[in-house]
């Protein structure tokens, strides 16, 4: 993969899109440091302040308790890319060819369904926090932090989703000896 940005001939299609795909994930990863390294330094600092001065941030476990629901969702987010989320799969790693693509239909699709719903319902809360005018963290609208809820649901569900149609592909594709 090249590791700067070069004009793409039409024929390309795949390497644009892996090159997205790896600055997504490069996003993902970036921005998940960044709240943790955030976590560490506000953490140390509050600790630092009520040990030495009897002092602290009055905002700072406030967000502290954000950032600890951005950080956890966007490592399942992280994790459901890398295929390294808690799962029970003794089953898909048993069988292989066709009975396993089935399996991880079964599984991913279900996974995907129930992410979906899970965003769905993020989103209503999300909504019902909003419209009640809930403040938050400095003042800020608590609506805005609860959003990583939807947002990384659903991306949760679209990579399942997306797995979904992989594993359907493969399962057509080992069907038909002529592909």
């Amino acid at each position: 993969m090249p590791t700067r940005w070069e004009p793409l001939s039409p024929e390309e299609p795949a390497g644009w899109l892996e090159r997205c795909k790896a600055a997504l994930h490069r996003l993902e990863d970036g921005v998940l440091g960044l709240l943790l390294l955030t976590m560490i330094l506000l953490a140390s600092a509050q600790i630092l302040l009520r040990n030495l001065f009897d002092a602290s941030f009055a905002w700072g476990d406030p967000l502290l308790r954000m950032l600890v629901l951005w950080v956890g969702l966007l490592g399942a987010l992280a994790a459901s890319r890398d295929g390294r989320q808690i799962s029970i799969d003794l089953l898909p790693r048993l069988l292989d060819g066709r009975a396993g693509h089935f399996v991880r239909v079964l599984t991913h699709g279900f996974t995907a369904g129930i992410c979906a719903i899970l965003a769905f319902h993020a989103g209503r809360f999300v909504q019902f926090d909003r419209e009640a005018g809930m403040v938050g963290v400095a003042g800020l609208p608590v609506w805005w932090f609860e959003t990583i809820l939807p947002v990384a649901f659903g991306l949760i569900c679209l990579r399942y989703a997306l797995g979904t149609v992989g594993h359907i592909q493969a399962l057509v594709r080992d069907g038909d000896p002529a592909r």
